[in-house]
């Protein structure tokens, strides 16, 4: 259980870090009409993006870590607190003022934390039935044709709708490390729906978000996404994969969680780092 805390921590951390690496990448790069894949080959010529989707990938490896010892609702709210990570580093780095909403805000996200790590009990990999699998792949799929009609939007509506798809395409991924099935195994994998329903789903989000940025802010962008990614995957553990809190925990749990995610939300706007940003100078 310890190791998959550090794994969900570390995992958030990394997250904080490509975020802002992602961002001023998609920033910098020409804007796309409705939903083009090539958008990501033009990001690939930007460092910040590949280093940040080298972070993503590493990110990704620590949260199927956690996944394989913690419910979803416990390991989701811990990765959704990135932007808390992503606040401090902005801080410290980047001379970026935090304010005392920004403060509470941080606060209120390591209290959360702190309930809902608490009151994680430990769970064996949740396999969920054939159907399941099949049902998280379809879905996958489904997301994806619905991005293309909303990536024509711009504006804020733009940014919200494909950021809403981006985390919903990020839960996709959550569920479907969850459902593959331990140990794991060459045939097992590649015969498992759950794989390519993480494949479409991740596949989605990184698009979808990358197109997201270009539309609004990162604000916009980021706040459906982080409520998405964190409320979706956290109900299906409890309703299919047999997710639960420790006995007697569950009003914690709950707590925690609503704080980890609404403390995440005042800091979506800490994804907005500019150009502008002044580093702090070498002091060598």
């Amino acid at each position: 259980m310890l190791v998959g805390l550090l794994g969900a921590f570390a995992a958030s951390l990394c997250y904080g870090v490509a975020s802002v690496l992602q961002a001023l990448a998609a920033r910098q790069t020409a804007t796309t009409e409705g939903l083009d894949p090539r958008l990501m080959l033009r990001l690939a010529r930007s460092w910040r993006y590949l280093l940040g989707l080298a972070l993503d990938g590493l990110a990704f490896l620590f949260s199927v870590a956690a996944l394989r010892s913690l419910p979803l609702f416990a390991v989701q709210a811990i990765v959704c607190s990135f932007l808390a990570v992503t606040a401090v580093l902005g801080a410290i780095f980047l001379h970026m003022k935090l304010g005392r909403i920004d403060k509470i805000g941080v606060a209120v996200v390591v209290l959360g934390l702190v309930m809902v790590g608490s009151s994680a009990a430990e769970e064996a990999p949740g396999a969920g039935t054939s159907a399941e699998h099949w049902g998280l792949l379809v879905v996958s799929v489904l997301l994806a044709a619905l991005a293309v009609p909303l990536a024509r939007l711009r504006g804020v509506r733009g940014a919200a709708s494909l950021g809403a798809v981006a985390g919903l395409g990020y839960g996709v991924v959550a569920v479907a490390s969850r459902m593959i099935q331990s140990p794991l195994t060459v045939h097992g994998v590649l015969t498992d729906p759950a794989t390519y329903a993480l494949l479409v789903g991740g596949a989605v989000a990184l698009l979808t978000y990358s197109t997201a940025l270009q539309r609004g802010s990162v604000t916009q962008a980021t706040a459906p996404l982080v409520v998405l990614e964190t409320v979706a995957p956290a109900i299906v553990g409890v309703a299919l994969l047999g997710d639960h809190p420790r006995p007697g925990w569950t009003v914690v749990a709950l707590i925690g969680f609503a704080l980890a995610v609404g403390g995440a939300l005042t800091l979506s706007r800490h994804g907005e780092i500019g150009e502008s940003a002044t580093p702090v100078a070498d002091p060598r």
